[in-house]
């Protein structure tokens, strides 16, 4: 995916939409701050998220981290590879390491998100 046409929570989470179906992943800049990942835990398929809350964890040699949900909808897939191979997130977090996909409710429901200069923003004050 194009970075670029990405839409982000303030927490690294990221959302590409597609009409009713929405990948999610976190960013490349929330994988390096994790550093070493050593596990993930992601929803079952056909659970409900709803905007703004958890739906998983992952776990580095730094902390545990809550994953957010930047949209609400039903869970239609989960990445296994990623959960098979951390590995996988690190080489590609805006490809092949995306986490879940969605049925969202609502995929107009998403003026709350941050477009990717605004992301960057953010990332940079964190920096800082």
């Amino acid at each position: 995916m194009d970075p670029s046409t990405l839409l982000y929570l303030p927490s690294h989470e990221w959302v590409h939409l597609d009409g009713k179906i929405a990948t999610i992943g976190i960013s490349k800049f929330a994988v390096d701050q994790l550093t070493d990942l050593l596990m993930i835990d992601l929803p079952e398929v056909g659970k409900a998220l709803t905007a703004g809350k958890g739906f998983g964890e992952i776990e580095s040699v730094k902390s545990v981290s809550e994953l957010y949900a930047p949209v609400s909808g039903k869970v239609t897939e989960v990445n296994s590879a990623v959960v098979d191979d951390l590995q996988v997130l690190s080489e590609d977090p805006f490809g092949k390491g995306w986490l879940i996909k969605v049925e969202v409710d609502d995929p107009s429901a998403t003026s709350d998100l941050l477009d990717r200069a605004a992301y960057e923003k953010k990332v940079a004050e964190e920096e800082h």
